[in-house]
């Protein structure tokens, strides 16, 4: 399959090349925020901010594509590392980014949730949060999950802590744990795994991300930096997902 890729902004016939092996969940690293913005000689908190209308754009991307779930790696909990006046910019894109285009996702039917302890986010970016939650709680179209303040390792510890507990106040019994009994721990429960990865940016790693869910999730790394992600990748890295066989381990 050979989809006709002549610009960044694809055409509606080259969305309906993709019909058939659609992944239902995509999960997305957006990597190279800060790198885009020092090869333009600016601060990296500029790369962060144009990053965001690449998040609307590649959501209605996936819309059309008919996505069920988008998850993007938003805030991990190692980022807290980072300079203050970074991390105190990124933790108020929230609230401009809905201020912004909250319309344009409620007009595509998008339902916004979040996964990682947001609990432990300043009160502006849980009310910002909060608020675009109420709001789309009732759209049934693509769930786009934004995961703030998220690790995967401390997802998997804080899983096994409530197991224990309800193992020893005898909710669970041992020999009701299986595959599917530890996804209902996680931030994702109810959701499927995602089929296919995507991270920007040159890296190739996972970074902590999603390390239960993505154990049989197929891998797209580009160079491309964030905020030039388009269309038209989102779209190769689909019809390369297509392409694939997918084989759970077996042949």
């Amino acid at each position: 399959m050979n989809i006709p890729f002549f610009t960044n902004k694809p055409s509606e016939e080259s969305f309906r090349y993709l019909e058939g092996n659609k992944p239902n969940h995509i999960a997305i690293i957006m990597d190279g925020n800060g790198r885009w913005a020092q090869k333009r000689g600016k601060a990296r908190v500029t790369g962060h901010k144009e990053g965001i209308s690449t998040v609307v754009k590649i959501a209605k991307a996936a819309v059309k594509c008919k996505v069920k779930v988008l998850t993007l790696y938003t805030f991990s909990t190692e980022n807290w590392k980072r300079p203050k006046t970074e991390v105190d910019t990124i933790l108020r894109l929230p609230k401009e980014f809905l201020h912004l285009y909250l319309p344009d996702l409620m007009a595509h039917n998008i339902r916004i949730e979040t996964i990682g302890e947001t609990e432990h986010l300043p009160a502006h970016t849980r009310e910002a949060i909060r608020y675009a939650m109420e709001r789309t709680r009732d759209n049934d179209g693509l769930q786009l999950n934004f995961a703030l303040n998220y690790g995967g390792r401390h997802e998997i510890i804080n899983a096994m802590k409530k197991m224990l507990a309800d193992l020893n106040g005898a909710n669970l019994s041992l020999d009701e744990l299986d595959d599917q009994q530890v996804s209902e721990y996680l931030y994702t429960a109810g959701m499927p795994d995602p089929d296919l990865l995507i991270r920007t940016g040159g890296e190739k790693r996972l970074s902590n991300f999603l390390l239960w869910q993505l154990a049989y999730t197929e891998f797209w790394f580009t160079d491309v930096l964030w905020p030039d992600f388009s269309e038209k990748e989102f779209l190769q890295a689909v019809e390369e997902y297509q392409q694939r066989k997918r084989r759970f381990g077996g042949l």
